[in-house]
């Protein structure tokens, strides 16, 4: 009796994503493409998916899927609910399991799951219906120099074998997982800059691709969706992008293109064409279902701007184009809660990147600074210190040497210090409150 051949679930809600399981699977991450049946199981997660750019409409989606033996929308297989909501009953996981296995073919062949932030659905729930499966991850972005947001199962816990990521910041250890002795694994660098430029690639003759080369652009402005996620209200969300129009500007940009979040709101008034013209510069909207990185590969900016963005590392790491940063201040005190998983993005970006509107130029930051990895530990001790007991100690000195250090306490709240009883905090407060709750189990 032949023995049935493995398949590998590839779980993916981004084309950046898709691109980093691309390039992994390119250089032979998962092995020989012949020995497993490889789906991609395709997650809408916005709010409202059906008012949101799907995945398959993004330029370059059909190179990657070339990749897989088929693809599956997971919105349709649990139709009508939300994929960041539903999840099995553990008591109906076997009738799930087989419902699934029996819709996609999967008779009961062994079962490897490759998954994006394993804390929540649909990644969560697909390691809890297929509960004898390996499971892989893989990051989408900076988070995964962060903490993991919260403890996980030892059901599923026990079984994640890996996580691969871009090296965006040279030199910066993830911090994902690491409780669970999950050891890290670089996507190489030259992997994924061919799938970038395979997509690129796809955008040939794409008309806004074309016009807004043709305007001569020597900066790419990166929105993000900092309104639809309630760090800041529509209004200063927009007020930061004209921020970043007036920031290129001064550093003599006459042409510049903007570029909306792919998942963001679509929401314009005409207040950045009006900056733009009040400033004497050219604005081009590149709003079109492309990858900040597609425009990379054809225009070739001189700067890009940006918050906190991934892409504004990918700019500088595979492109080396110099960056600048503007309003992370704003978006720091305004994080919450403390242990946000946007943190430890926003905390890297801000320490590394120059600001633009402080008159220092822009660069292209390199390997991580000496100083970074102490501040992304202490940050993330700070934000899941159930998870990370043994930085505790770490942390007091890492806090202690730098006491009124204001560069230094940007990155702490007050508050959360003098919970945790650390240098820098509300000494004459106890951090009973913080003591009862470890010793229930409870968040922090």
């Amino acid at each position: 009796m032949t023995a049935q051949p493995r398949i590998q679930i590839f779980q993916v809600s981004t084309l950046y994503g898709a691109a980093t399981l691309a390039a992994a699977l390119d250089s032979g991450r998962f092995g020989a493409r012949e020995d497993a049946r490889r789906i991609l199981l395709v997650s809408h997660n916005a709010e409202i998916p059906e008012t949101a750019l799907r995945l398959d409409a993004m330029t370059g989606y059909d190179r990657i899927v070339a990749r897989f033996d088929e693809t599956i929308d997971w919105n349709e297989a649990i139709h009508p609910h939300h994929p960041s909501s539903w999840a099995p009953r553990p008591e109906e996981v076997p009738l799930w399991q087989r419902v699934f296995r029996t819709a996609w073919g999967l008779a009961d062949a062994p079962v490897e799951l490759i998954v994006e932030s394993i804390q929540v659905n649909p990644a969560k729930a697909l390691a809890a219906l297929f509960a004898e499966s390996s499971v892989q991850l893989y990051a989408d972005g900076l988070m995964s120099y962060g903490p993991t947001r919260g403890e996980l199962p030892q059901s599923i816990a026990c079984r994640v074998r890996r996580l691969l990521h871009l090296d965006l910041v040279p030199g910066l250890r993830p911090l994902l997982l690491a409780e669970y002795g999950v050891e890290p694994e670089l996507v190489p660098d030259t992997a994924f800059r061919a799938v970038l430029a395979e997509i690129a690639e796809a955008a040939e003759g794409d008309p806004q691709v074309t016009a807004a080369v043709a305007a001569e652009p020597t900066a790419l402005l990166l929105g993000q969706y900092l309104a639809a996620l309630g760090i800041l209200t529509a209004d200063e969300e927009e007020e930061l992008h004209i921020r970043m129009l007036r920031g290129a500007a001064a550093a003599g940009h006459t042409s510049v293109v903007f570029k909306p979040h792919p998942t963001a709101p679509a929401r314009y008034s005409t207040a950045l064409h009006e900056a733009a013209e009040e400033s004497g510069v050219r604005l081009t909207v590149l709003d079109g279902p492309l990858l900040a990185e597609t425009f990379y590969e054809r225009c070739r900016p001189r700067l890009v701007v940006g918050c906190f963005s991934t892409a504004m590392l990918t700019a500088s790491v595979y492109y080396d184009v110099p960056i600048a940063r503007v309003g992370t201040d704003t978006v720091l005190e305004r994080l919450k809660p403390y242990e946000n998983s946007n943190r430890v993005p926003l905390t890297v970006v801000d320490h590394i990147v120059p600001d633009l509107e402080s008159g220092e130029g822009p660069a292209v930051p390199g390997a991580a600074p000496e100083t970074l990895t102490p501040l992304v530990r202490a940050v993330g001790h700070c934000m899941q210190p159930r998870l990370h007991p043994l930085l505790r100690d770490e942390t007091a000195a890492y806090l202690t040497a730098r006491q009124g250090d204001d560069d230094t306490a940007r990155y702490f709240q007050r508050e959360r210090l003098t919970e945790l009883e650390l240098p820098g905090g509300d000494g004459r407060r106890a951090g009973s409150r913080l003591r009862r709750s470890l010793a229930r189990g409870g968040r922090s």
